[in-house]
């Protein structure tokens, strides 16, 4: 197979040609840091290529399929794990000149399963600093682009895990979503990205549990691949108290063709939630993938969900949960921290306890409002973002002629089901007069994993979008 189709190639081909040995874990390999070398410089998707490591690796994982030795679900892949996530001696940043030169001493929770699982990790992707921001740009290093026009950004924070896969730098990665960090990019770089249901795959190390808002997910460019690396991320530990105790379903099967017919399903449609700005021209594309599942036999309703604008709450528990991480960093060296970092944390401080607490009562009553309208339907369809790709350097000053002054006036779609935990993943359907990626979110009901996958597979087979590559591929 020709090198660059073969970077292009879905993991769940990749496993079946590797399993025929047709094909050897070490020409993947090798095809995928080939490409890494050559584009990386440009994209800035990796913080760290682990090379030789992955190359022993696939030697490795040759020789096991040679000795005819059982093999797991991810034998001879290559994995990206994002720089948010230790990987045990690799270089683990999380975005932060407090650890530009540190090395990670353990594996976290998603590499040591994908390692179980056979995965071969490629390196770290790149992140904004501790994962705060919508943009791929740090203090350690120049920022990540976007492979469809490299002065946009690539959206953050799992902004390189994006950039990667769009570009063919391996198939699988690994993202982290606290407000939105893999549907933003997943959007934004035209790739596929899910955010399962909070606590569906454990997060450890993670020095705040309890605050019971960060997701970790697949990203991936077919809807199959990530129910794959899904399979493998997914299941109870202990080390996460808040992880589902149950085991995973067979994400792979479920999403297999012919999977179980939609037909019958009640979904709504909100272009907007009655609050948010969107783009025309993103308004326009979502709701045709959104009427497309009439197609499909379900009952598609529009909808103003009538809720309160659940923006206010979520941004003071985020400034807190920043100030208390990183303020004693921030009065130790203020100089290595971003001026959009540096203004949460002062937000962040001036909240009292009082506010706090009331942010967290206004998070469960949003819940509640969330799951009374799951009472009438299956699924929930909305923009991913509400614009394309903005510039690399700075963010947008209005969306659709309304201005936005805030990060958070960028992520009316997203964050809302960190703070109720339902799985929601990113479908790309379209491209902006621009060329830039446009996509649409597919929210489920609680732990509804598999329907959400089942979804956005079904919007796949009609409206395929793998093969979509950016000129920079």
């Amino acid at each position: 197979m020709e090198t660059t189709e073969l970077c292009f190639t879905p993991a769940t081909e990749l496993a079946r040609a590797i399993r025929a040995k047709t094909l050897s874990p070490v020409e993947i390999v090798e095809a995928v840091l080939a490409r890494i070398e050559a584009l990386n410089p440009r994209l800035n998707a990796f913080l760290a290529v682990h090379a030789d490591g992955a190359r022993q690796a696939a030697q490795q994982a040759e020789a096991a399929v040679m000795r005819g030795e059982a093999l797991g679900l991810l034998h001879g892949l290559p994995v990206s794990i994002k720089d948010l996530e230790p990987s045990a001696g690799l270089r683990c940043t999380c975005g932060s000149k407090f650890f530009e030169h540190n090395i990670a001493d353990v594996d976290g929770m998603v590499t040591q399963r994908v390692k179980a699982a056979g995965g071969i990790v490629l390196g770290k992707t790149n992140t904004s600093h501790y994962g705060h921001k919508d943009m791929c740009d740090n203090l350690i290093g120049p920022p990540c682009r976007n492979p469809w026009k490299l002065e946009r950004t690539s959206g953050a924070s799992s902004g390189g895990a994006g950039a990667a896969v769009a570009a063919g730098l391996g198939p699988l990665a690994h993202g982290s979503d606290g407000a939105g960090s893999i549907r933003i990019p997943a959007a934004l770089c035209g790739v596929f990205g899910l955010k399962p249901s909070f606590g569906r795959v454990p997060n450890w190390p993670n020095v705040d549990i309890w605050a019971a808002r960060s997701h970790n997910g697949p990203m991936t460019r077919t809807v199959a691949d990530a129910a794959l690396l899904l399979r493998v991320m997914a299941g109870p530990d202990p080390r996460d108290p808040t992880s589902i105790d149950h085991p995973p379903e067979d994400y792979l099967a479920a999403v297999a063709w012919p999977f179980p017919a939609l037909k019958g399903l009640r979904i709504a449609w909100s272009a907007d939630f009655g609050y948010a700005p969107v783009d025309p021209e993103v308004r326009r594309l979502t709701a045709a993938a959104a009427e497309r599942f009439s197609e499909f036999g379900c009952h598609v309703e529009a909808v103003q969900p009538g809720w309160e604008d659940p923006r206010q709450p979520a941004a003071t528990m985020w400034y807190v949960s920043y100030a208390a991480r990183l303020g004693e960093r921030y009065d130790e060296r203020p100089d290595w921290f971003e001026p959009s970092l540096v203004e949460m944390i002062e937000a962040g401080r001036q909240v009292s306890g009082i506010e706090h607490g009331r942010a967290a009562l206004a998070r469960t009553a949003f819940y509640e409002q969330m799951r009374c309208l799951f009472e009438h339907y299956d699924l929930l369809l909305t923009p991913q973002m509400p614009l394309g790709a903005w510039s690399v350097d700075q963010g947008p000053h209005d969306i659709g002629g309304e201005p936005t002054p805030s990060m958070f006036d960028r992520l009316n779609f997203t964050f809302p089901f960190n703070l109720t935990g339902q799985p929601a993943a990113s479908v790309p359907c379209g491209f902006t007069g621009e060329g830039l990626p446009v996509a649409l979110q597919i929210v489920g009901r609680w732990h509804a994993d598999t329907l959400v996958l089942q979804a956005a597979a079904a919007l796949e087979q009609a409206a395929p979008w793998a093969q979509q590559r950016p000129a920079l591929a």
